[in-house]
């Protein structure tokens, strides 16, 4: 993606990240309804109070002892300037960079996350939620803890924070090195944490199922059965297969009748997943 980051405003969106690795708490508003697409949080960007942008910008560098770069001088004097240049330029890294390739995958890889959090929830309750969420996370007693060991200790006032009866926001992430909080004083807290299978999200696939299983299923559906190892949607699929989703709508729907697999929607997604006599006809097969 480098080559297309050139051509925009990349002087602006590198200097959006603090020298130690912060951003402005703005940038990122938390999600108001699950499955919010892009637009919708652009929106709220927009909204933006001019002394929210000032205060975010220069508590990003000036809170780690860092002077704000050129590019974001006008911070101090005309903020609603910047941050009509910010939406714009984001608006632009994302059409470019972001939407046509990669978020189709990525949106998949969210969503399965989402689902199986919810599993985990419903089979094993908060013990299960919470059991591989991330290693700085920990519940017992009815207590959430978060650590963070690579921070400074006085980075955070330790605390407890009462949470009953204002419900709790978990957003997975592509961008997460580990589980960080967003506590406000009224409304649920958000835990924001790694996404599982990020490392997948580039995967181009090579695994079209063994010979007998292509003998028995043809090529094309014994390619998608070893794929749906994870929930996927019909857009992932058809961008990791390099063909149109028409056709893997085709032969999701004989997969479907088969009893192979299973479909299921969460918010705008429909995601695929084998069934158990999918996955053991992959498991004889290997």
């Amino acid at each position: 993606m480098r080559p297309q980051v050139a051509a925009l405003d990349s002087e602006l969106l590198h200097a959006l990240i603090a020298p130690p690795g912060y951003s402005p708490d703005f940038l990122t508003p938390r999600p108001t309804r699950p499955w919010m697409g892009f637009g919708e949080g652009l929106d709220i960007l927009h909204a933006t109070s001019p002394d929210v942008v000032r205060h975010d910008i220069e508590a990003a560098y000036h809170g780690a002892g860092h002077p704000l770069p050129a590019v974001l001088q006008d911070v101090r004097t005309r903020p609603g300037e910047l941050l009509q240049r910010i939406c714009t330029a984001l608006r632009q890294y994302w059409e470019t960079c972001l939407e046509p390739a990669w978020w189709p995958r990525a949106r998949t890889v969210l969503a399965a996350d989402i689902v199986h959090r919810a599993r985990m929830l419903a089979e094993r309750g908060a013990d299960g939620l919470f059991a591989d969420l991330d290693t700085r996370v920990s519940w017992h007693d009815g207590i959430l803890t978060l650590r963070d060991q690579n921070l400074p200790p006085d980075f955070y006032s330790p605390g407890a924070v009462d949470v009953a009866g204002r419900g709790l926001v978990l957003a997975p992430s592509l961008f997460a090195r580990g589980a960080f909080s967003d506590i406000v004083p009224d409304g649920p807290p958000c835990i924001t944490y790694p996404a599982r299978g990020l490392g997948v999200v580039a995967e181009r696939t090579t695994d079209g199922g063994s010979p007998a299983l292509r003998k028995l299923l043809g090529a094309a559906r014994a390619q998608l059965l070893a794929l749906l190892g994870e929930p996927a949607t019909t857009s992932d699929l058809a961008h990791r297969l390099g063909v149109t989703p028409s056709a893997v709508s085709q032969h999701l729907s004989v997969l479907l009748a088969a009893g192979l697999v299973t479909r299921s929607r969460h918010g705008r997604n429909v995601l695929y997943e084998r069934t158990l006599l999918g996955s053991q006809l992959c498991r004889r097969d290997t």
